[in-house]
């Protein structure tokens, strides 16, 4: 066919070294293909529609890869957002639960802080106890009549202050041994004696239930036990007992 086209140009009067205009030019290959055969303009013609069918396959592919990426990209972006978004959802239900937390933790530690303060709460001063001699017995031991009640217990059990108060004395005191003494807001005073140990120093403020000491068998004293006294306005003993049923509301 190329041979065909070069002959046909020679017909006209054109080489390929002379200067021919494209009007020249095209009116050659037109004349080329005026002097074909059918066969080969069939194969012309088929050759340029598996050019052009090329060239759009190629053109339909790029544009496919193109939106194929597109969408990809798109998807992405997607869960990328939606990832992102449950996330911060959980990061938020998380603070919540965090917040309500605290709250609720420092209501609680409010409440009992309150009661742990209360000026008119007791607790007993001993567990697992047991009492050896009550207020105004006599005996061998006493000067006079005994001034506060017994409970026995083993050595170093925990004593604890019966009532929120200060403390005004912790210190050796002769026949009681080592004493500690609690002064209440109304005044009165508890006396915790024969320690073998203190647990307090003066002027601390201690509440119902804090360990002032353990028992002991300090001064004068057959055995490990906590000899109690209660005296209003600091002054003299009366009897433990009715005090800690109707001031406390303890029964030993």
């Amino acid at each position: 066919m190329t041979a065909a086209l070069a002959a046909a140009a020679g017909a006209v009067g054109f080489s390929h070294s002379s200067l021919a205009t494209p009007t020249q030019a095209n009116s050659a290959v037109n004349l080329a293909a005026l002097s074909m055969g059918d066969g080969q303009l069939s194969e012309l013609t088929t050759l340029r529609i598996e050019r052009r069918n090329l060239a759009t396959r190629d053109s339909s592919r790029v544009a496919l890869t193109s939106v194929e990426k597109t969408k990809k990209q798109a998807s992405a972006d997607r869960t990328g957002k939606a990832r992102a978004a449950k996330l911060e959802a959980t990061r938020a239900l998380t603070n919540k639960r965090a917040i309500a937390l605290a709250k609720a933790k420092a209501q609680i530690d409010q409440a009992q802080k309150n009661v742990r303060e209360s000026a008119t709460r007791c607790e007993m001063m001993l567990s697992n106890y047991r009492i050896t001699a009550t207020y105004g017995m006599g005996g061998t031991r006493w000067a006079r009549s005994h001034t506060g009640t017994d409970f026995a217990a083993p050595m170093g059990t925990s004593i604890r202050s019966v009532m929120k108060g200060e403390v005004v004395s912790a210190d050796w005191a002769g026949a009681y041994g080592r004493q500690v003494r609690v002064r209440h807001e109304d005044g009165t005073e508890t006396w915790y004696n024969h320690m073998s140990q203190f647990d307090v120093r003066v002027g601390e403020t201690v509440y119902a239930g804090d360990k002032v000491g353990e028992v002991g068998s300090s001064g004068n004293s057959t055995g490990p036990h906590l000899h109690f006294e209660v005296r209003p306005g600091g002054g003299e003993p009366i009897n433990p007992m009715p005090w800690l049923r109707n001031h406390c509301g303890l029964n030993p």
